[in-house]
């Protein structure tokens, strides 16, 4: 299986980038993060046409989630709990060939002082529960997004200067951390321990000329699936395209 990520911050607008992606990679799933769409305007159509099954919940201007895969889902669970739920534009998860992968959308946060960064922590704490809900980590899933936190001082430029920003603050990281020892794995990270590698800069000062980034989009894998990781990368060519997201795609290959 050959699964990736990506923020494309506006899927109408992104749509010829991602059409492009699909059809040189071909992964088996793709999801994506803040597509910024309600659902009677999501581009299901064009996607169908690349090939995919179109799992997703928007909304106009903000948020918004899709899965996007060569095989029909088994299952599909929208938000943290079954019925209405107001997070079901942040987390989706689909059962797709016997695997749960769970597609999220991180709050980001504001600022360190704000209301919105208390509601972050909080919520990556809500979705451990989760997790032990819904998963079990002797069993193979994924989870995988635009998480909004760089774990660790290699995962960001300049750390020292970034120690009260919401994506790298040290509670953000911790709370991340708690949230990943449920069970789960940064296959990027067990590959490869010591490269550096960004996954978003933003659209000021020259940052991705300049490589002034973030690893902040990530897979995870539970145990069993992690061990079959054989390789896992950044693609930059989507962040290099007319038009591009702040993001890129992320991608990794499961034996």
């Amino acid at each position: 299986m050959k699964i990736a990520t990506y923020n494309v911050n506006s899927l109408r607008r992104r749509l010829p980038i991602v059409l492009e992606w699909l059809e040189q990679h071909k992964p088996d799933v793709l999801c994506l993060q803040e597509t910024k769409v309600q659902d009677s305007e999501f581009p299901a159509d064009a996607l169908k046409q690349a090939g995919y099954h179109c799992t997703f919940r928007g909304m106009k201007a903000y948020n918004g989630v899709a899965t996007l895969s060569r095989q029909k889902p088994e299952q599909i669970f929208h938000g943290m709990h079954e019925g209405p739920d107001n997070e079901d534009v942040r987390i989706l998860q689909t059962v797709v060939d016997g695997i749960a992968i769970v597609n999220t959308y991180v709050p980001q946060g504001y600022l360190i002082t704000s209301p919105k960064y208390s509601f972050k922590l909080e919520w990556l704490g809500r979705l451990r529960q989760y997790f032990v809900e819904r998963l079990n980590p002797q069993k193979p899933a994924i989870w995988l997004g635009d998480l909004n936190v760089a774990p660790e001082p290699i995962d960001v430029y300049h750390p020292d200067r970034r120690v009260n920003d919401v994506d790298f603050h040290i509670d953000a990281r911790n709370a991340y951390k708690a949230t990943r020892a449920w069970g789960f794995i940064d296959v990027f990270r067990q590959l490869y321990p010591e490269r550096v590698q960004y996954t978003y800069w933003d659209y000021f000062r020259k940052s991705f000329e300049n490589n002034w980034g973030w690893r902040i989009d990530h897979i995870l894998a539970t145990a069993p699936l992690a061990a079959r990781c054989r390789t896992s990368d950044v693609d930059l060519a989507p962040r290099k395209a007319a038009g591009a997201s702040d993001h890129t795609v992320v991608w990794a290959e499961f034996s």
